[in-house]
């Protein structure tokens, strides 16, 4: 039996030209959409008869009611084409024993150009199939204007959303469930700082793989996860005819989107049904704003969900109010058994998910990996390419910041940092506050969103203060992992003091619960790790509420005298930082910290007898266009070797990577000393363009590779050298950017160079190594202090740097303590 055929009629054919010419596509721009042969298309648009199923999708495409092209007596819910007007077919009576669905079912099947008829189930099939291009058609513009776009934070106008979307992955254990002994977990220092805070390594799938083999699915994530743009995104792809979108002579079955923004549909006036909600919501706003149309689409919708043929996509269950959680919980359950046969995918975020939906399947959605972030900042950077390189490249030389873009929406807050300077900002507490106060207040705030206050007295300020004492505490005794127990007894322990609070230790005990929920669910502040085991979302936030306690919520001498116990201790590097930028005046803490410094070698008279030397070393006329703190920083370390990459000199002043190169030439080239190598650093740098200079590497690395061209350009290398240098130097430059392959070349490089390395005149014993690195260390982390972004004054910043690696025989450095308010 033939399949049945349709052809364009005139006026039909006037408005198909007409909207392809509207859509800016060409005739095989369109054959691409409607993913057939070209052959059906020419005949189209040369009104000769094509398969009704192509037909049909041609017109989806153009966005028209293909029986109006056909002129056919009936029309469909898509919005009218320029100068075609029509309608739902009429309400059945109230004493109709039939519904909408019934009729539609049951009416004849179309004649196409011939006498010939289907068989009553294919026509069946046929008319289904008709109603859901229909409703696709009708939903097509809405889909669009809700999902198309995306604007967050302090983006100043919308972006595509598919110009910025990057693949997610999830979790099929979930974290949360997992029954785990704290000394189970790895939470040693190493280990949070390469990897995060307390992350447990699981399986990652595809989520696009996991929504097409799951019909049902919760899909969980902490806040800013991107869990409405993955839906949105779904949305997308099936209005495309890209997911679910087989036409039916494949064999496939085209779903109608249909996406809810779940607190939307809870605060609707009239508390309508779900069906309801969604007939009024997702259809475009032609069809909306003209009752004819709306006639019967209730009727439409529910025929096309009894058939399983929607995708279903509810977003943002934790966004109910709870006033309304009930009524939406039961529609939800209820809508979802009457309509089993669809596809459901509904979101929420993982610490407010109480709830089971037995036929639901829950996974969580996973934090970007490194691919994944790269691809997100090429998205973003995509009109400065070079933009995107230098953002990539400042995460990577920057742990604590690399582990807040696993978040997307901090990915972004950081994206528009960057845009905005073309540099990260400055200041890391301005940088972790704006993520922090992102998470607490302005995610939800942009998006209109007012979640329910837990605790009347609890304000976004007491909370941070409480999250201070709570990381205060474990911080100090090294614990970055809190059970769920001590946490609630720290929240206890601090709405126990605030006004109104209650006496009654059972109502002060369902408090904590509910604050540390609300902590985790509203904020993604606290994460639980593994079964009531959690951590700071990431190690960052703890170590800014660490030092904003100790500043805010410490008498300032105490506040000093903790941080300075702690001056040898690697994991309070940070903290150090982000205390000194906090404080109104920094030198009330980087004054006591240099005389700590000074005092580690001050009990030696050897080693001062060093720093002396290093002293007189520096001030020789070769270095007196340098600066003479850099020159000595230098000095301290050439012969030891304690930080190959030069840190405190470079950090100094970047003209350090000058004896950087000299040092290298002094060694591999012949007959060459310091000196001479410094002249011929500074005459490549006065031959070469400034963006290329030497004294413009940003790291000692990055100069060793100049370093290396350099020499092997000079014809002076010692016999044997070249053959060794060429191929690192290839290996470095075939990388491009890829810092660990400069970095690795730079290591072989100063390898090869020691072996020409004339063994200064100080020799010393292993404790004696210690005190000097332990020195070299404190030293860089106080340089570390004054280049970060602080309130010092010009005189006490210039007698730190006049007295760095000089001996300790002056008088002690006076301080003054103030109260900081």
């Amino acid at each position: 039996m033939p399949k049945p055929s349709l052809v364009a009629s005139s006026s039909g054919l006037q408005q198909a030209r007409a909207a392809l010419l509207h859509t800016g596509m060409t005739q095989k721009a369109l054959r691409a959409r409607v993913d057939c042969s070209r052959q059906p298309i020419t005949n189209f648009f040369k009104q000769t008869a094509i398969a009704q199923s192509l037909f049909m999708r041609i017109c989806a495409e153009l966005h028209l009611d293909w029986r109006a092209i056909a002129d056919l007596p009936h029309v469909s819910l898509s919005p009218p084409a320029v100068g075609t007007s029509y309608s739902f077919p009429p309400p059945a009576p109230p004493n109709a024993h039939r519904t909408l669905a019934q009729a539609e079912r049951d009416a004849p099947p179309i004649a196409p150009n011939g006498p010939e008829t289907s068989a009553p189930e294919t026509r069946d099939l046929e008319t289904l199939d008709t109603l859901v291009t229909q409703l696709r058609g009708a939903v097509h513009h809405s889909i669009q204007a809700r999902c198309g776009t995306l604007r967050v934070l302090d983006m100043t106008q919308p972006v595509e959303l598919e110009d910025l979307y990057t693949s997610v992955n999830v979790l099929e254990q979930l974290a949360r469930q997992q029954r785990r002994r704290l000394d189970e977990l790895d939470c040693s220092f190493e280990s949070l700082e390469r990897f995060g805070l307390g992350r447990v390594v699981e399986a990652r799938l595809p989520a696009l793989e996991v929504v097409r083999r799951q019909e049902k699915l919760i899909l969980l994530g902490k806040p800013g996860a991107g869990k409405t743009m993955f839906l949105k995104h779904l949305a997308l792809k099936c209005n495309a005819g890209k997911f679910e979108g087989d036409p039916p002579e494949r064999g496939g079955a085209y779903r109608v989107p249909i996406f809810v923004l779940l607190k939307d549909f809870a605060e609707a006036p009239g508390q309508p049904r779900l069906l309801d909600y969604i007939c009024q919501r997702s259809l475009s706003p032609a069809v909306r704003e003209d009752a004819s149309l709306m006639d019967g689409a209730a009727a439409k919708f529910e025929r096309v969900l009894q058939a399983g043929r929607s995708l279903l996509l509810l977003d943002g269950l934790d966004e109910v109010r709870q006033v309304d959680s009930g009524r939406v919980l039961e529609e939800l359950r209820s809508f979802t058994e009457r309509y089993h046969r669809n596809r459901f995918l509904m979101t929420c975020r993982v610490a407010a998910w109480e709830y089971t939906f037995e036929a639901f399947t829950e996974v969580e959605i996973a934090d970007f990996d490194t691919p994944q972030v790269e691809q997100f900042a090429t998205q973003w950077f995509a009109k400065k390419p070079f933009q995107a390189r230098t953002f990539l490249s400042c995460l990577a030389h920057n742990l604590r910041i690399r582990d807040l873009a696993t978040n997307p929406l901090l990915l972004t807050l950081l994206c528009l940092a960057f845009e905005t300077s073309s540099d990260l900002p400055g200041s890391r507490q301005e940088l972790y506050r704006e993520g922090i106060d992102a998470l607490m207040k302005k995610w939800d705030s942009t998006r209109g969103i007012h979640r329910d206050a837990v605790y009347q007295n609890l304000s976004h300020l007491r909370k941070k203060d409480l999250l201070s004492q709570i990381a205060f505490d474990r911080f100090h005794q090294q614990n970055y992992l809190i059970k769920q127990s001590v946490i609630e007894h720290a929240i206890t322990q601090y709405i126990r003091n605030l006004p109104d609070a209650s006496e009654d230790s059972g109502a002060l005990q369902v408090d904590s619960e509910a604050v540390l929920q609300s902590i985790e669910a509203q904020h993604g502040l606290l994460v639980e790790r593994a079964k009531g085991i959690y951590s700071f979302a990431h190690l960052t936030f703890h170590e800014y509420f660490v030092a904003r306690h100790l500043v805010f919520r410490t008498h300032p001498e105490t506040a000093i005298a903790e941080l300075l116990s702690h001056l040898r201790d690697r994991h309070w590097r940070e903290v150090f930082l982000l205390a000194a930028e906090m404080m109104q005046d920094a030198a009330l803490l980087l004054l006591p910290m240099k005389q700590s410094v000074d005092d580690l070698l001050a009990d030696n008279p050897m080693l001062q007898d060093f720093l002396q030397d290093v002293c007189d070393r520096a001030a020789q006329p070769e270095f007196a266009f340098l600066k003479p703190a850099m020159v000595r920083a230098f000095h301290f370390d050439i012969d030891f070797d304690i930080d190959e990459e030069r840190q405190v000199a470079v950090h100094l002043d970047s003209s350090a990577n000058l004896l950087v190169c000299a040092s290298f030439f002094a060694r591999v080239l012949n007959d060459t000393s310091l000196a001479q190598g410094i002249a011929m650093a500074r005459a490549y740098d006065q031959a070469t363009a400034p963006e290329a200079k030497i004294s413009a590497a940003a790291t000692a690395n990055e100069a060793m590779i100049l370093a290396m061209e350099i020499a092997l350009q000079s014809g002076q290398l010692k016999r044997g050298t070249r053959s060794q240098l060429r191929p690192l130097l290839a290996q470095a430059t075939a990388q491009g950017d890829d810092a660990g392959a400069v970095e690795q070349a730079a290591d072989e490089a100063r390898g090869l160079a020691k072996q020409n390395r004339h063994m200064g005149r100080w020799q010393f014993d292993e404790a004696a190594k210690l005190k000097l690195r332990n020195y070299y260390d404190a030293t860089l982390l106080l340089v570390n202090c004054l280049n970060s972004d602080i309130w010092l004054s010009g005189a006490v910043r210039e007698e730190i740097e006049r007295s760095l690696f000089a001996p300790s025989s002056r008088p002690p450095v006076a301080v003054c303590v103030r109260n900081q308010g």
